[in-house]
């Protein structure tokens, strides 16, 4: 089969099918994160990226090719999240710049365009690092033109290109030697890689299944539902199965004498009580994961086959509520607010929990984009906070590494003076903020944010999702792990010992104030203990204790 010109219509399935591809593979993305932090989002940040640029293209499916890929780079540029996904939306920018005046492409145009999207990647880099997504697009698309030169077969080209993208990924673990530590190749790279494997497979007129490489364990299936469920619902009533049902059934031989059990029968009865149905079985046990509005139905229907052990339902209603219902005051928001009127300054931030974005309020912030280390927000996300500030010349502190490309593209996005401060975390963040200046000049204020941002220390405590050995730590899922500045130092099984170990560490006799930031589930006790310790053995630190609300991490912890 040989395949000599793309036109539009067949680039769109390419597009389609390499999304699709990647969205049920997202999860495995997610898993190759290299810390065992629970913010492994490459794959999500991808998935959501993708998707944007997917849905762009299935809304304006046309013949002309250049057209096509204007459409998919405006999808991708407005959708792009984490640093992968802004990557990824600069890889097919500069793809669809090059053949954008083009009806149809040829194989050597295809590989040349694929060329392009590199460059223009790199470009958008500041500091590239080789050993990521950057270094198999490179490798696959230098691929692609050398083939390119010998068949203008795109079937041909693209078997190069994958093959390729598939060695390099390959190889990132000696460029990267974290990669190597933990055992596992690039995340972004292997993104891309089923991104190709879908454009291929659309060439050949294959479909490739739609479940994933690898099969993740119930707990990782879990995981996702509940995060997707996280981003579809924007109302506690939107919710239209309230409780997340979870149990095992422990086979008995008389009742599968009456009730023979086949799983694929026993998932299709389930999926009659709701939604986010997970089976997994083997000849003793069927674990279930649903969420349901009856779940003493599917609790009833489970003791057919026979005891229902290690049973939890959760009221996710409630749980919605207490975690975003009341607190939930979005700035970025789909509905139509009032025009604010133009101000000279405006603030922009991110941040995860409730008690955060009070903190940043209340110094100053004028938008605070909910996300952060679970849930990156999009370009597109920026773009809105910056048009609803409605100022003149509007700062935007990211607050997070993998936000900073998102910002700084949305920056380019908007027709107004916006300035990035590159803050990597909140107390960097609070920290560049009070550095602020309404009588100063916006160079003059860019200068004193990004100054501010290196007298402050940053420390988090969050825990384990999987065991791994890192920065010369053996860790084991659930250890609570002590991080500065981006590095794992401690570990511990008890969070209050683990956050003594990091401060200790920490804290040096330059120190002067320690701003705690308590997150879910810490205890008055834990936090007492503490603020204790600290007054014990650091006593010329100041201590000053904010009620974060933040998920994931236990304390955040800011030293100045």
């Amino acid at each position: 089969m040989s395949i000599t010109t793309l036109d539009g219509k067949r680039f769109a399935e390419m597009v389609i099918q390499g999304a699709n591809h990647l969205a049920v593979n997202a999860k495995m993305v997610d898993a190759l994160n290299v810390f065992p932090v629970p913010d492994g989002d490459t794959g999500t940040n991808m998935n959501l990226s993708m998707t944007s640029g997917a849905k762009e293209v299935k809304n304006n499916v046309q013949d002309h090719i250049g057209k096509v890929g204007v459409h998919l780079s405006k999808g991708l540029l407005m959708g792009a999240r984490g640093n992968s996904g802004v990557i990824l939306s600069q890889l097919f920018r500069g793809f669809a710049k090059t053949i954008e005046h083009k009806a149809v492409i040829s194989g050597s145009e295809f590989a040349e365009a694929l060329e392009s999207g590199v460059e223009t990647a790199y470009k958008a880099v500041m500091k590239p690092v080789e050993g990521t997504i950057l270094t198999v697009a490179k490798d696959a698309a230098k691929k692609g033109v050398l083939a390119s030169q010998k068949t203008e077969n795109i079937i041909t080209i693209m078997e190069e290109v994958l093959t390729e993208a598939k060695a390099s990924l390959k190889r990132t673990p000696d460029l990267l030697p974290v990669l190597k530590e933990v055992g596992v190749v690039d995340s972004g790279g292997q993104g891309l890689v089923f991104v190709y494997e879908g454009f291929l497979a659309e060439l050949k007129g294959e479909l490739l299944p739609n479940s994933p490489s690898t099969i993740p364990t119930l707990d990782e299936l879990v995981n996702a539902e509940h995060h997707k469920s996280v981003q579809s619902h924007m109302n506690t009533e939107d919710i239209e199965f309230g409780y997340c049902t979870e149990f095992m059934v422990k086979f008995e031989q008389e009742k599968l004498a009456i009730h023979p059990f086949t799983e694929d029968v026993f998932r299709t009865d389930l999926s009659q009580y709701g939604d986010s149905l997970l089976v997994i079985s083997d000849m003793d046990l069927a674990k279930v994961h649903i969420h349901s509005e009856q779940p003493g139905m599917v609790l009833g229907y489970g003791q057919r086959y026979g005891s229902l052990i290690n049973i939890k339902i959760e009221n996710m209603r409630q749980q919605h509520s207490n975690i975003v219902g009341e607190t939930h005051t979005p700035l970025v928001s789909d509905k139509p607010e009032p025009k604010k009127e133009m101000q000279e300054y405006g603030i922009v931030t991110v941040s995860m929990g409730a008690g955060i974005a009070d903190l940043f309020r209340s110094i100053g912030a004028h938008a605070v984009i909910e996300g952060g280390q679970t849930m990156n927000p999009s370009t597109e996300d920026i773009v809105k906070a910056i048009k609803e500030v409605n100022a003149k010349k509007t700062f935007i502190l990211p607050n997070n590494k993998n936000i900073i490309m998102a910002a700084e593209q949305a920056a380019q996005v908007v027709d107004k003076e916006v300035y990035v401060i590159p803050s990597k975390t909140v107390p960097q963040g609070l920290s560049a903020l009070l550095g602020f200046n309404y009588g100063a000049t916006a160079n003059a204020n860019e200068t004193s944010m990004n100054e501010a941002l290196k007298h402050v220390k940053s420390g988090q405590i969050t825990f384990a999702v999987r065991d791994t050995h890192i920065d010369g730590l053996e860790i084991e899922k659930d250890d609570f792990m002590g991080i500065s500045e981006g590095k794992i130092i401690v570990k511990n099984k008890d969070k209050v010992k683990a956050s003594i170990d990091l401060l200790t560490e920490m804290i040096d006799d330059d120190s002067e104030i320690l701003t705690i930031l308590q997150g879910e589930g810490v205890t008055e006790a834990e936090l007492n203990h503490l603020v204790d310790y600290i007054g014990d053995n650091f006593d010329h630190v100041e201590v000053e204790v904010h009620n974060g609300q933040q998920p994931l991490y236990s304390f955040i912890f800011a030293i100045e």
